[in-house]
């Protein structure tokens, strides 16, 4: 087994994170639209306000998540940002703030990406990008170390196989709310035998081969990597999850030091990560389609675009 070489790469992120269901953002409510209508100097006076009473920063999460590299780069991309900072410290950290914003109805602007449980629990609206400094629509993608097909086939046509939709990780996630991911992933097994059984179709079983799945802290590639898990399982694979910062995830591929990984975002949020290492591994194409990430705001705010922050005094 390729077992990840932790004290030679010497990052590990073993965060655990609460993410359960992922939705969409929400619609302005009548009262905010009302307020646009407004206009002129009204508008110009909130927005002016709201900039400065989140002191020009936005919440961000870990440093090296994608979603942060990209908040840096709007920084730089928006001429409106200029003076304004990204606070970085932890995924759990960003919601605890965004939920004590949201109790005392206060602004906030934080890093946010879907699927993720936030938007169901809030009222939540991302902001537009018309720079595109966040991508549009993002997918996820299964990369393997080469000769991961040679050294078993069986696993890789598996992962090969992976896919589903946006709705399937949800469900493992809301699951996991009050189970482990692992059961959460079992029990979503157990619901989905026919796409299961697509991805198994004329696989053979093995008998207690070791494969290592590298994944990040977030609780959307929890869920993949745990369902890839389960179902490697059956097929007599014993498996191994290893969660990682972006970065080493791509490494630990690149080199052999883990056989696949279910959890890169793209084209955007893991790009710089993909180009690093582009060909030093095998990308098995996208596991999932429909994901999202960019500047999330409650709706109670009387902003649509990051393009309505005002730039720090």
């Amino acid at each position: 087994m390729f077992q990840f070489k932790w004290k030679r790469l010497g990052i590990v992120a073993g965060l655990s994170l609460s993410l359960v269901v992922a939705g969409c953002g929400q619609e302005d409510t009548d009262d905010t639209a009302n307020n646009a209508d407004n206009g002129g100097d009204d508008q110009t006076e909130t927005t002016a306000n709201v900039s400065s009473e989140i002191e020009y920063t936005i919440t961000g999460i870990e440093p090296g998540a994608g979603i942060t590299q990209a908040t840096d780069n709007a920084l730089t991309e928006y001429e409106n940002l200029s003076g304004w900072e990204q606070e970085t410290s932890s995924t759990a950290a960003m919601l605890t703030a965004l939920g004590d914003a949201i109790d005392n109805e206060e602004p906030i602007v934080v890093t946010g990406w879907s699927p993720h449980y936030m938007f169901a629990k809030y009222d939540l609206k991302y902001l537009e990008d018309p720079e595109g400094v966040f991508g549009g629509v993002e997918y996820i993608a299964t990369i393997v170390r080469k000769g991961l097909k040679e050294d078993m086939p069986e696993a890789y046509t598996i992962l090969d196989r992976f896919q589903w939709e946006p709705a399937d990780m949800e469900s493992v996630m809301l699951a996991a709310q009050d189970i482990d991911f692992e059961k959460a992933a079992q029990q979503w097994v157990d619901e989905n035998q026919e796409t299961v059984a697509e991805w198994t179709d004329g696989v053979e079983p093995v008998d207690g081969t070791p494969i290592e799945l590298v994944l990040t802290p977030w609780d959307t590639e929890r869920s993949s990597a745990n369902v890839a898990k389960v179902v490697l399982e059956q097929q007599g694979y014993d498996v191994t999850l290893t969660p990682v910062d972006p970065s080493v995830m791509f490494q630990a591929i690149a080199e052999g030091d883990g056989d696949a990984s279910l959890a890169p975002w793209m084209p955007q949020t893991h790009a710089a990560f993909y180009e690093e290492y582009e060909g030093q591994f095998e990308d098995l194409g996208k596991n999932l389609t429909g994901a999202k990430i960019g500047l999330v705001v409650p709706s109670y705010m009387d902003i649509d675009s990051i393009e309505d922050l005002e730039p720090a005094e």
